[in-house]
């Protein structure tokens, strides 16, 4: 395998080689639960499950590791606004986040540490900044400690910009700094804060801030340098930014290559809590099939934009109908997944992922596949109908499309029932509709409790009906 990959440190795309031959490891920053998952978040997710799942394809024993921060200032400030405990709040969206790996067909981290879990490990760590001579208590007594940016030439590198040219650091009261830039390591505690969310350190009771969370996480479970590190484009600064200054000025090599994911973007913004345009994945896989969600997310190219719309949706949810359709007519012609030898996936479809996972190049070559294979089955040539077949249901695999794949089972809307009962639905909507216009309003009432009765919710728009599960 040559895999090559954009790695954001050299700005540009280069051969991807491990630290340890035949082994990648892994880390990415999870999610800060403070609220539900939208497809701007479950977006990375996908991708270095893709990205997992080709490392794995080619030979690769593969170990990942993804964080949860479920303590910071937004956790703080969400659950005092809603008068529950922070903790008690960042479980109920980290379980939120875990439904939404499995509705959208991502497999679970080797690993999944919680910043709370790992205090001792960021303690340490800002000692050893401290005796290194790149953090400082604050000057106010406050208990603050600092990031001392002036103390490391290297600042800057990953997101490739002067010190002068950067916003001051807002994660923090600015009295206690000696540059407006200095983030900060440990935040003391307020008297306005839960006792709760507060730990004893050599500079008083207090809680770690953002940036060194990921760092000792990602030192405990992958050691002191490891090979990809990975998150959306906006973590690139100052999260990630920060996270490889301090770990480097702390002697740890950390991250060979880093890749960055693009945005979700709802009307040209980025998708965001706090712009409040974003799709949540529980409301959209109510609309279209998880499977499809999952193919809508794919199919882009991770460095390019994804402007949310129904009509790309729906036009995930028809393509990957197509494809199984093509599955369903190959197995009710006898063909079978492969037992004994793993496929040979076509060239295209390996030069695609191998060259920065280019999944646009990749899902061209499915369908290349798919109209090759109902060419094939329409000749009656039932071998190369076979080839197909078993190709299709191996690329599908690795982009963790497999509709077979126990992943999937249990997920609610089944992508291959979901066209039938769609079919069904919009028949009685239709007759619905008819009863409406000719003033029967109680044949059109009928016809909607007897939906309403099957679990389905009807909602009246102008464009007409529409219909999702409930529940």
């Amino acid at each position: 395998m040559t895999f090559h990959v954009y790695d954001s440190l050299r700005g540009q795309v280069v051969q991807f080689v491990p630290l340890v031959p035949g082994q990648v490891s892994i880390y990415h920053c999870g999610l800060t639960v403070q609220a539900a998952p939208h497809l701007g978040h479950i977006r990375k997710e996908i991708v270095f499950d893709v990205l997992r799942r080709w490392l794995t394809h080619s030979g690769y024993s593969v170990r990942v590791v993804a964080n949860v921060t479920d303590i910071d200032d937004k956790i703080l400030q969400t659950s005092a606004r809603e008068g529950i405990p922070w903790f008690e709040h960042a479980y109920r969206f980290e379980r939120e986040l875990h439904e939404a790996y499995r509705a959208l067909g991502c497999l679970p981290p080797s690993y999944e540490p919680r910043a709370t879990g790992h205090i001792p490990e960021m303690i340490e760590l800002i000692g050893v900044l401290i005796d290194r001579g790149h953090a400082y208590r604050a000057a106010d007594g406050s208990g603050d400690v600092y990031f001392d940016v002036a103390s490391w030439p290297d600042y800057g590198r990953l997101s490739h910009q002067r010190v002068g040219d950067m916003e001051p650091a807002e994660d923090a009261d600015p009295r206690g700094k000696r540059d407006p830039h200095d983030f900060a390591l440990w935040k003391a505690h307020k008297p306005s804060e839960p006792e709760t969310a507060a730990w004893q350190s050599p500079w008083g009771a207090g809680r770690p801030g953002w940036h060194i969370e990921c760092s000792a996480m990602a030192g405990k479970y992958l050691g002191p340098a490891f090979d990809i590190h990975g998150g959306g484009i906006d973590l690139r600064f100052p999260h990630h930014e920060n996270e490889l200054a301090q770990s480097q000025a702390a002697g740890r090599p950390f991250a060979s290559y880093w890749m960055h994911n693009t945005w979700v973007t709802a009307a040209g913004e980025k998708m965001s809590k706090s712009l409040s345009n974003g799709a949540l994945v529980s409301e959209v896989t109510q609309q279209y099939p998880p499977r499809a969600v999952r193919f809508y997310l794919v199919a882009p190219h991770y460095r390019s934009a994804i402007e949310f719309s129904d009509t790309s949706l729906a036009e995930a949810t028809a393509s990957l109908a197509r494809i199984d359709n093509f599955l369903r007519r190959a197995e009710s012609g006898g063909a079978q997944r492969p037992r004994d030898a793993e496929v040979e996936l076509p060239a295209a479809f390996v030069a695609a992922l191998d060259d920065d996972l280019s999944t646009p190049g990749a899902v061209a070559a499915l369908y290349q596949e798919v109209r090759d294979g109902n060419s094939a089955l329409d000749a009656g040539d039932a071998d190369a109908a076979l080839r197909a077949y078993q190709n299709v249901t191996a690329m599908l695999g690795v982009l963790g499309l497999d509709p077979d794949d126990p992943i999937w089972s249990g997920v609610a809307d089944d992508a291959r029932l979901r066209p039938v009962v769609d079919s069904l639905v919009q028949t009685l909507l239709a007759r619905r509709a008819e009863a409406r216009a000719a003033r029967d309003w109680e044949g059109a009432d009928a016809i909607r409790d007897s939906l309403t009765a099957a679990g389905l919710k009807i909602e009246d728009t102008p464009q007409g009906s529409r219909w999702t599960m409930e529940g």
